[in-house]
């Protein structure tokens, strides 16, 4: 199978996209069930649109694994105790820790030169996050003393990016926590001095912690309080193995192996045009061993190769990174 990494055009996309469905299908015994229940032959799937998306709920009660291999390592989603989690098998996770460098490089830049702080409480408190091994894999490659966590050490924090104003710094924060961190600066009359050397990256996620806004009023306070023009995003969930990015606005796109459909709430096989209102299926081929097509309950839309995720489907079950509805 062709090297996912090296996909370059929409050809390349689409022939790996295929490869990997007939894979799937003889080797993934959930979602060769799944396709078999729907009455679909794969011999006649010859285009992303004809291709099965599973529900990702199906990752809650199912194992979702290559026969072929065998998985120590997982990601659980988060959420609180009583709630069935999903649980993604990680067969290689020499795929997630290149799908998380190059999808890094090619969006903000060569991971050793960052400095990488997360304030990421809620994920540091879990364990088996995936979002925290990404984020302890790119402080591996910066390999700078400086990098490390914070939970609620407010004061800390801000007295280390004061000290690093100079330098090109990460933080990668959590919605909730960063908002409660602008909150402590405020009382304690502290303010940004870093012009262009901090990028923010918030990874979503209010948890029920503080009052639901859109994500553009998220955007606005984040902006506003760290004294900058643009407040980045990372996109990605417990069951997907890459990350798409935001640069700004949110908006976001995908690395070259990554894709996104916008299907019709109602009539999964019935796709959305550019612009138009949906919900989002996922190819993700990283997830090679487990299942590269999710049909995810977040909501959005298409603007050429880039995307916007708008909130959740209506009853659908809460999930940690996709609580802000815009």
């Amino acid at each position: 199978m062709k090297n996912i990494f090296d996909i370059k055009t929409e050809h390349d996309f689409l022939a790996a996209s295929l490869m990997t469905f007939r894979y799937q299908y003889d080797n993934v015994e959930v979602y060769k069930k799944f396709v078999d229940y729907l009455k679909i032959n794969p011999e006649e799937v010859d285009s992303l649109a004809k291709i099965p998306f599973l529900p990702i709920e199906m990752f809650k009660n199912h194992q979702i694994l290559d026969k072929n291999v065998t998985s120590d390592l997982y990601f659980q989603s988060s959420g609180t105790t009583q709630m069935n989690l999903s649980k993604h098998h990680i067969a290689d996770e020499n795929i997630y820790q290149e799908s998380i460098y190059k999808s890094f490089e090619q969006f903000i830049g060569k991971p050793e030169d960052f400095i990488f702080l997360g304030l990421l409480p809620s994920y540091l408190e879990k364990q088996h996050s995936s979002l925290i091994y990404m984020v302890d894999f790119l402080m591996q490659k910066s390999a700078k003393p400086e990098n490390g966590y914070f939970l609620y050490n407010h004061e800390d924090l801000f007295k280390l990016l004061d000290e690093l104003k100079d330098k090109k710094v990460i933080l990668f924060g959590v919605s909730f926590a960063l908002l409660d961190f602008l909150d402590y600066c405020n009382s304690n009359s502290s303010t940004f001095q870093h012009s262009n050397t901090l990028t923010i990256i918030e990874t979503g996620g209010m948890k029920g912690r503080k009052e639901e806004m859109t994500k553009d009023e998220l955007l606005k306070i984040l902006q506003e309080g760290f004294k900058t023009d643009k407040i980045y995003s990372e996109y990605s969930m417990t069951e997907l193995l890459s990350q798409a990015y935001s640069l700004g606005e949110n908006i976001y796109q995908c690395p070259n192996w990554m894709r996104i459909l916008v299907r019709n709430a109602e009539d999964p096989f019935n796709y959305e045009q550019e612009g138009r209102t949906g919900a989002i299926n996922i190819i993700d081929l990283a997830n090679i061993h487990s299942c590269s097509f999710i049909a995810t309950q977040d909501l959005g839309k298409t603007f050429g190769d880039q995307f916007q995720v708008l909130g959740r489907i209506d009853h659908s079950d809460i999930r940690g990174c996709s609580l802000l509805v815009s």
